[in-house]
């Protein structure tokens, strides 16, 4: 099952260089176009760790797991 997360690992380099290619064939320089696919990139990195960033899982109970006791 695909989740949030598998799709916004495939769309950083669909973005990263779709926006990059399809600036530079609209007539902007490689050195602007760069800088602004990896903006859009950043943002769904940003959204994805800060906006709809991942919580701690639930066993079946409902309650929060315990941290793992590395001692």
């Amino acid at each position: 099952m695909t989740g949030y997360y598998d799709i916004v690992l495939a769309l950083i380099p669909v973005a990263l260089l779709g926006i990059t290619v399809a600036l530079t064939v609209v007539g902007l320089s490689i050195t602007t176009a760069i800088p602004v696919g990896s903006v859009a990139a950043m943002t769904l990195i940003g959204h994805a760790m800060f906006v709809n960033g991942p919580i701690d899982s639930r066993d079946e109970t409902g309650t929060t797991r315990p941290p793992i006791n590395a001692d």
